[in-house]
């Protein structure tokens, strides 16, 4: 009885320090992350955002949102942004993911060069709704580390990105939207000959020209690099309206007009300022000089070339393009007054250069075949 007892009384001391233990322990340190393994920003706050801002080696670009969805480039003359080169941004970011977090102290996060590599999503206010600030890359099996805000710490995320922090870079750089399938109707003019004017009932038709030369038609290869050259008009530079290098160029266009199959009408002006052969100032021959040009007796005559007039070339200046819609809501008419729009040297170049080149010999009719004659049996 006694030693049952004994055993009872250390069985209820053992239930009661168990409790007591539970009770006094301390809490456990919370080591899991819920960011950990999760995209570093879902893309329903980008959706929600106003303003892009990117920062990095002191430089900034900022994309507004408009109120029909698109986004404009506010650093650059508030150009519509390349929508490709930002979806492909958002990508990267909504799929990226956080591998770990990797510290939380203050001087192991200093040696992660968080420096002003930064993406912040802003509302229409410009309050900073979304903050991330890149640092270094790993140096061994890739990543890069990357803090939220001002927050105490750093993370390994696979995101693999670098941001573009030249405004212009992030304009969108396509002039139109027509393709050359859109087109039913082109006229082109020439600088010593009659416009030619073609056109086409369908995409699949047959280019026909009002008048061709005798015994040649239109040539589509040429029509195709044509519509392909000047549909996808890409600009290159953009510069003031009075900047005098577009003020040069007026007077020199070459003008193409697209009819789209919907009766829409793009007018498309290449203007270029021509090279140009320019008398050089006339330098100062001394009387010496004269008079041995003259020949006299017993002196070597100077050689013409130094007293004839002397002549520089000035290159051709830079090509530049002006657009204009019938469709009021087309953005290039708006585009246009915004800034003189510089294209690449080869679309001026590459016009044909008369009517001709736009046609080609009518191929000779095929041989009509011949039916072999059958000779009838010799007679017996």
């Amino acid at each position: 009885m006694r030693l049952k007892t004994i055993i009872l009384t250390i069985a209820v001391l053992g239930a009661l320090s168990v409790v007591v233990y539970l009770m006094q322990r301390p809490p456990a340190t919370r080591t899991a992350d819920a960011r950990i393994e999760q995209p570093i920003i879902e893309r329903t706050v980008i959706e929600k955002a106003a303003q892009l801002r990117l920062s990095d080696q002191g430089k900034t670009v900022t994309l507004v949102r408009q109120t029909d969805g698109t986004w404009h480039v506010s650093d650059y003359y508030d150009w519509p942004a390349d929508f490709t080169k930002l979806t492909r941004l958002v990508d990267d970011l909504t799929e990226a993911k956080l591998d770990r977090l990797v510290t939380t102290q203050p001087e192991r996060i200093a040696r992660l060069e968080f420096k002003d590599t930064r993406i912040e999503l802003l509302d229409a206010s410009g309050a900073v709704l979304w903050s991330v600030t890149l640092g270094k890359s790993a140096d061994s099996g890739g990543g890069r580390f990357i803090r939220f805000a001002n927050e105490q710490k750093a993370y390994l995320t696979s995101l693999a990105v670098w941001l573009d922090p030249e405004p212009k870079s992030w304009a969108d750089a396509a002039l139109l939207s027509v393709k050359p399938d859109d087109i039913a109707k082109v006229e082109i003019t020439f600088p010593q000959a009659a416009p030619v004017a073609l056109s086409r009932a369908k995409k699949d038709d047959a280019w026909t020209a009002e008048t061709s030369p005798a015994g040649q038609a239109v040539n589509p290869s040429k029509v195709g690099a044509l519509l392909t050259a000047l549909a996808g008009l890409h600009f290159t530079e953009t510069v003031e309206l009075d900047d005098p290098k577009a003020v040069a160029a007026r007077g020199h266009e070459r003008t193409a007009k697209f009819t789209t199959f919907d009766g829409k009408t793009i007018t498309i002006s290449l203007a270029r300022k021509p090279e140009e052969k320019k008398l050089k100032e006339p330098t100062a021959v001394s009387p010496a000089l004269l008079t041995t040009a003259a020949g006299k007796e017993g002196e070597k005559p100077v050689d013409p070339k130094l007293l004839a007039p002397q002549f520089e070339t000035i290159p051709a200046g830079p090509v530049f393009v002006t657009i204009s819609s019938t469709d009021a809501n087309a953005p290039v008419n708006g585009l246009m007054k915004k800034r003189a729009v510089q294209v690449a040297e080869y679309v001026f170049s590459t016009l044909p250069k008369d009517p001709g080149e736009l046609f080609a010999p009518v191929p000779p009719p095929a041989p009509a075949a011949t039916v072999p004659s059958v000779g009838l049996p010799p007679k017996s």
